[in-house]
């Protein structure tokens, strides 16, 4: 089982992300995207697997964050 885990995160990989970009005047459901890519307050990094849902919901609110691949 570890070795799945391993093998999951090898494939993957990982994005380290970063909320510049305040979501005041966005509506509600960018702030959600926000909050559930897991923020919590602005210029908070965060280092998240690569995953198809990830990218898409980056892709939702691009302007309001960095990305790096990590």
């Amino acid at each position: 089982m570890a070795t799945e885990k391993k093998s999951a995160k090898k494939a993957g990989g990982t994005l380290k992300i970063k909320w510049v970009v305040s979501f005041i005047g966005c509506p509600k459901s960018m702030r959600q995207t926000v909050r559930g890519l897991g923020f919590r307050r602005m210029q908070q990094v965060l280092e998240v697997q690569d995953t198809p849902s990830i990218r898409g919901m980056i892709a939702r609110v691009h302007h309001l964050v960095e990305v790096q691949n990590g």
